[in-house]
C-alpha cells in the first residue's frame, strides 16, 4: 500500500499520515452485501452506560464477509478491491461462475481480472482456500480456521499472517503472528497469503477528531481521578499514582491474562514472545 503524507496546511493535517488508498478500485460496495449497524453508544438492553468513552461515529454499513470460503470448486473473478469501514484490511468482492457475489478478505498483491478458488485440492496459490494438510510446508496463509467448517479466526487483519512450519500427524503446526507455535487440525482450512493493507500500522490520524469520528470518546486517565473513582486517583499535587491497574484494581503491567488450565493448553508448543 502506499501512504501519504499532508501538507501542514491545517493543525489536523500538520502530523498526519493516512493511507492513499492505491489498490482500491470503487468507493461503491455491493448493495446486496450490505447489511445496516445499529450504535449502543455503550449502553446496554436497559440502556444503562455499560462501556465507558464510546458515543457518536460516523454512519457506515457492515459488509458480509465469506470467512468460511464453502463456496467449494467454483471459480470466482476479482471484481474489485474495496474500503471496510469495520476492520483494518481491505476487502475482494467476487463474482463466482454461477452469479453469486461474495466478499472476502483482500489478499496483498490480489488483483481485479484475478481468479481464485476454494476447495480441497486446489492449487495453494495466492487468494485460494483449501486445508492445512494439503498446502506445502513454508506456506504463508491468513483467515486460519480453529474448528473445520466455522470461518476464519486467527490473521484477519491487516498485514497480518501465518507460517505452516510442520505437519505431525492429525496437526498442522502454524507459527502465529504473535510468534507462538501453535498446532491447528489440518482439516481446517486457510488462505493462501498475507492480508492487504500492511503499513495500516504506519498511519497517524493527525488529531483527536478523529478518534471522535470512529465512534471513540475521549479516555480520563486514572491518575486525575478521585480516590473514589480509581485506584491510582487522589494525592496532592500531580501524584504518579502508584503501580498501573485498572478502574478494578487489576494490574495493567506484569499480570499474566491468559486463563490457567485452558484446554487449549496442550495445542500450543511455545509461547508468543519465547523464539522470536
Amino acid at each position: 500500500m502506499a501512504l501519504k503524507k499532508y501538507k501542514p496546511i491545517t493543525a489536523g493535517t500538520r502530523w498526519k499520515i493516512g493511507n492513499a488508498y492505491a489498490e482500491l478500485t470503487t468507493d461503491q460496495p455491493e448493495k446486496s452485501l450490505l447489511e445496516p449497524i445499529s450504535k449502543t453508544g455503550g449502553r446496554n438492553a436497559q440502556g444503562r452506560r455499560s462501556m465507558r468513552y464510546i458515543g457518536g461515529g460516523h454512519k457506515k454499513h457492515y459488509r458480509i464477509i465469506d470467512f468460511k470460503r464453502n463456496k467449494e470448486n467454483i471459480p470466482a473473478t476479482v471484481k474489485s478491491i474495496e474500503y471496510d469501514p469495520n476492520r483494518s484490511a481491505f476487502i475482494a468482492l467476487l463474482s463466482y461462475t454461477d452469479g453469486e457475489k461474495r466478499y472476502i478478505l483482500a489478499p496483498q498483491g490480489l488483483q481485479v481480472g484475478a481468479t481464485v478458488i476454494a476447495g480441497t485440492d486446489v492449487a495453494p496459490e495466492l487468494g485460494n482456500s483449501l486445508p492445512l494438510k494439503n498446502m506445502p510446508l513454508g506456506t504463508v496463509v491468513h483467515n486460519i480456521e480453529l474448528q473445520p467448517g466455522k470461518g476464519g479466526a486467527i490473521a484477519r487483519s491487516a498485514g497480518t499472517y501465518a507460517q505452516l512450519s510442520n505437519k505431525e500427524e492429525r496437526y498442522a503446526v502454524l507459527k502465529m503472528p504473535s510468534g507462538e507455535l501453535r498446532k491447528v487440525l489440518n482439516t481446517c482450512k486457510a488462505t493462501v497469503g498475507t492480508v492487504s493493507n500492511s503499513d495500516h500500522a504506519l498511519q497517524s490520524i493527525g488529531k483527536a477528531g478523529a478518534n471522535r469520528w470512529r465512534g471513540i470518546r475521549p479516555r480520563n486517565r486514572g491518575v486525575a481521578m478521585n480516590p473514589v473513582d480509581h485506584p491510582m486517583g487522589g494525592g496532592e499535587g500531580k501524584s504518579s499514582g502508584g503501580h498501573p491497574r485498572s478502574r478494578t484494581g487489576k494490574y495493567a503491567k506484569g499480570l499474566k491474562t491468559r486463563k490457567p488450565h485452558k484446554s487449549s493448553d496442550k495445542l500450543i508448543i511455545s509461547r508468543k514472545g519465547k523464539n522470536k
